[in-house]
């Protein structure tokens, strides 16, 4: 890819992402944008069966028009895909608002995307302070979608100020993510899934696995080995290809998470590992933090902390882990694991999440639809169902008889 390592540099200085990560992110960007372009011209109308026989009825998918994009700082350029492809791809033109502290990648794409021949005004980027800029164009009468992901309170405020001109809108928002662990799961694996789920990004992920319901049985071991991974996280530059895991990306989130793990402490809950600043390192780094005794009606418990800190909580039957796991305002992801197939496809229609990754974690495709359930947001990004997302549906209804009808009858 020509240009993936510049734009992974600019991903990984601007935002304290892994330069790892961001390689990978950048493929997956590329698979979005290829994926899109496969379906564009596949995305069609159908002919529909009608009573009236003298009738030809078929619809036809019309681009919805000017769409805002708003994203985030943890993962900008392959958030802003998410949005941007099917956009361009339903016939869509764009209007991009980048994170404050991170518009980088956004305006380098832009200069890539003028140099691959997209015509001139198709994609627009807008940068300044989020809460101007931002309302200005979620509230703009010639705004016609706006797609944002973020976090929930301003997801909420995006969707009010949308709804001034009935402004349709994607809205993919925060998350309280569970994996259940269950007595007969692959230990090792379920061990890996977690350590993605939780530390990967520094935490500071939408469908981070922050809550760890294991069962009572292996509730000690499990935590154990857990710790012990986590105390060997390598932490450091996100541009040295040695870190396993970089600093937060502000002054603002770095003391968010401290001030989470402080008032985990004030309400009873364990520091296992981590809870501080790791020393000998200048930046806003956290150490990765394993809390137990956690309640579920704890602070930690039930709000997104968007850093390295795993919830833990036991349970003792499969209706408990059920229970606790929808125990939450969100609904966006889960991890269940269990050698069991009945129970794992059991528990995954019982959970109240819009993906459930069974026996593994984070894992992604631009043909399988994304979103969540409750506040974790409104609509689905990627697949066929993100296409639907940046069209209107106009139905064609052609008369076949050529007779003349009777003005004051219906049919």
């Amino acid at each position: 890819m020509r240009d993936g390592e510049r734009l992974a540099q600019l991903e990984a200085r601007d935002s304290g992402r892994l330069l790892n990560d961001a390689k990978a992110q950048i493929t997956f960007v590329a698979e979005w944008f290829n994926y899109y372009a496969g379906l564009a011209d596949k995305y069609t109308g159908e002919t529909i069966s009608t009573d009236q026989k003298d009738m030809l009825v078929y619809t036809e998918p019309v681009p919805v028009g000017v769409v805002g994009v708003i994203v985030p700082w943890n993962a900008p350029l392959l958030l802003m895909a998410w949005k941007v492809a099917p956009a361009l791809a339903a016939g869509c033109t764009i209007v991009v608002k980048p994170s404050d502290y991170t518009p980088t990648t956004a305006l380098a794409f832009g200069e890539l995307l003028s140099e691959s021949g997209l015509p001139k005004g198709a994609y627009n980027v807008v940068t300044g302070f989020g809460p101007a800029v931002g309302q200005a164009i979620t509230a703009h009468p010639g705004v016609n979608k706006v797609a944002f992901t973020g976090s929930t309170a301003t997801g909420i405020s995006v969707g009010k100020s949308a709804m001034t001109n009935l402004t349709r809108v994607t809205l993919e928002l925060g998350g309280k993510s569970a994996q259940i662990v269950f007595e007969d799961a692959d230990i090792e694996a379920a061990i890996n899934g977690i350590m993605n789920g939780i530390f990967i990004g520094t935490g500071q992920t939408c469908i981070a696995g922050s809550r760890l319901l294991v069962h009572e049985s292996l509730h000690d071991s499990l935590v154990s080995e857990l710790v012990a991974r986590a105390r060997k996280i390598r932490i450091g530059s996100p541009v040295d290809s040695m870190t396993q895991m970089g600093p937060v990306v502000n002054k603002i989130q770095h003391d968010k998470v401290l001030d989470r793990i402080e008032t985990a402490k004030l309400e009873g809950a364990t520091v296992e590992c981590g809870g501080g600043v790791p020393p000998g390192l200048e930046g806003w780094f956290v150490e990765p933090t394993i809390l137990t005794g956690v309640r579920p009606e704890m602070e930690v418990a039930q709000e997104e902390v968007f850093g390295p800190v795993l919830a833990v909580m036991k349970f003792r039957t499969e209706d408990e882990a059920i229970a606790l796991a929808n125990n939450t305002k969100y609904g966006l992801a889960a991890g269940v694991w269990s050698q069991n197939v009945h129970r794992v496809h059991r528990v995954a229609r019982s959970l109240r999440a819009g993906t459930v990754w069974i026996n593994t974690y984070r894992a992604y495709s631009p043909a399988a639809p994304f979103g969540g359930f409750g506040l974790s947001g409104l609509g689905r990004e990627n697949g066929i169902e993100a296409m639907r997302a940046y069209c209107e549906t106009k139905t064609v209804w052609v008369e076949l008889a050529g007779s003349t009808r009777d003005p004051f009858s219906i049919r």
